[in-house]
Formats: C-alpha cells, sequence, structure tokens
C-alpha cells in the first residue's frame, strides 16, 4: 500500500527508540513531516481545538512517525505529560518512562506503527508547569465532543483501547461513537506498572487481543 511505504520513508531506527525526541534534531524532524498526508486532517482538528480552548492551554500533536487518519488502532491515554508538552507530540518516543514503557509493548505485541495512533482522551495539559493534576470528570465531559470529532476522522478503525482508569472513565460513551471493539488496560506508567509487576503481562495481553483484531 503506496501510504505505508510512504510512512516507513519517515521513519529510522533512531527514531523508534525510546527517548527519541530528547533530541532537538529529531523533534525538529518530526514538526517537518507535520505537511504529510496521512496526519495534515489530525493537524488541522487539533488546531481547531486549540482555538476553541484558548491560549491559555498547551496541547501537543499527533505524532506523523503514526499512522493518522490511516490509523486502525487507537491507544487513548488521560492526558499528555510535561515531557508531551516539552516535545510537542504525543509519542512513544518521548523521553519519559511512561513513553518508554508504551514503546516497548507496542513493539512486543508486533502492533505497526503504520498501523497505530497514540493520543489522550482529554489532549490538553491539565496542570501547571511541570505538575500534572489527575483528570477531573469536568476535563472528560469537555473533551467528549472532541473525541466523537476525532473519531469520525479515522474511517479504517478497527479498535480502541482505554489507557488508565480515567480514560477508562469514557469507555460506554466511546462505545456508543464507535462500533468497533473497545479494549481496556492499565496505565503504562512506572508507578503503575512497578508497583503491580504482574500489570505489565496484562497490558501486554491487551495489545496482544489487539494485534489480533487487526489481523483479522
Amino acid at each position: 500500500m503506496h501510504f505505508l511505504k510512504g510512512l516507513d520513508e519517515l521513519t529510522t531506527t533512531d527514531a523508534e527508540a525510546s527517548y527519541a525526541l530528547k533530541d532537538p534534531e529529531e523533534v525538529q524532524r518530526r514538526h517537518a513531516l507535520l505537511t504529510a498526508s496521512h496526519i495534515q486532517p489530525l493537524c488541522e482538528y487539533q488546531r481547531v481545538l486549540r482555538e476553541a480552548m484558548g491560549s491559555g492551554f498547551e496541547m501537543p500533536q499527533f505524532d506523523p512517525c503514526d499512522g493518522g487518519i490511516q490509523a486502525q488502532a487507537l491507544f487513548l491515554l488521560e492526558a499528555p505529560g510535561p515531557k508531551a508538552v516539552g516535545s510537542g507530540f504525543v509519542s512513544r518516543n518521548n523521553p519519559d518512562p511512561t513513553a518508554r514503557n508504551m514503546n516497548e509493548l507496542l513493539d512486543e505485541a508486533r502492533i505497526p506503527r503504520g498501523q497505530s495512533l497514540l493520543w489522550n482522551v482529554v489532549p490538553w495539559y491539565v496542570g501547571s508547569g511541570s505538575k500534572i493534576r489527575p483528570v477531573s470528570a469536568s476535563d472528560l465531559r469537555e473533551a467528549v465532543p472532541w473525541l466523537k470529532q476525532l473519531l469520525q476522522l479515522l474511517p479504517r478503525l478497527k479498535v480502541i483501547v482505554l489507557m488508565g482508569r480515567k480514560a477508562q472513565g469514557v469507555s460506554d460513551v466511546v462505545r456508543g461513537l464507535s462500533d468497533v471493539p473497545v479494549l481496556q488496560a492499565f496505565h503504562p506508567s512506572n508507578l503503575s506498572l512497578n508497583r503491580h509487576p504482574e500489570r505489565r503481562g496484562e497490558v501486554l495481553s491487551v495489545f496482544q487481543e489487539a494485534t489480533n483484531i487487526l489481523d483479522d
């Protein structure tokens, strides 16, 4: 498929590494990729969202190395963290442990990057400075209409994975908006996985279930 061939050209081995976005040159490279056809509609969606929320909200971009509007698997976490704000991208390659865990688990589950997309149920940063606060019920209510718009931009979607308790708080809403399977997994933060080592295997099992759905 032409799109997947083009996406392969957007990524390199180094760019796929955990913490790759610690490198300013890689951050700059990804910003240059935001004009690619598979990601441009999502950039426009994010632009409209930013304008609606106002200048007081920080909101990272979609990662152009993901599948964009061609994605078949959507992974929704809770809200972007400080490192996502710093790099400007919601990415598995951000320089933080949660992103590293996500990168490793997606790789182990053999989910093709060109078929996946990472985003957050609440797509704007909740907190101040480098300290994020928990997502609130009002945050989720405000975010739901935007989630509906996002799902409308993903016509090839086959599975949605909600990562973490707060993201799973909109599971009924998501099921009402889409007819694809909705899976649930623990949040991939170190706090979650290190305190409960068995959770890593459980998250991997959910990701492998998503792989099976993609293969079907």
